[in-house]
């Protein structure tokens, strides 16, 4: 599975996000390209809006 796979799958399509794996940042462009593999450590952060 790569990150842009993982991001449809949680339903996260055109929402404002960062993915960090294994502790680098993977620039959005590279999602498709990104595999995932069993013990990675993964963080997804979404940005939120307010005032």
């Amino acid at each position: 599975m790569s990150a842009a796979q993982l991001v449809e799958q949680l339903e996260l399509v055109g929402k404002r996000l960062a993915i960090e794996l294994n502790g680098e940042i993977v620039p959005r462009s590279q999602f498709a390209d990104t595999p995932l593999s069993n013990g990675d450590k993964l963080e997804i952060v979404g940005a939120v809006g307010g005032g």
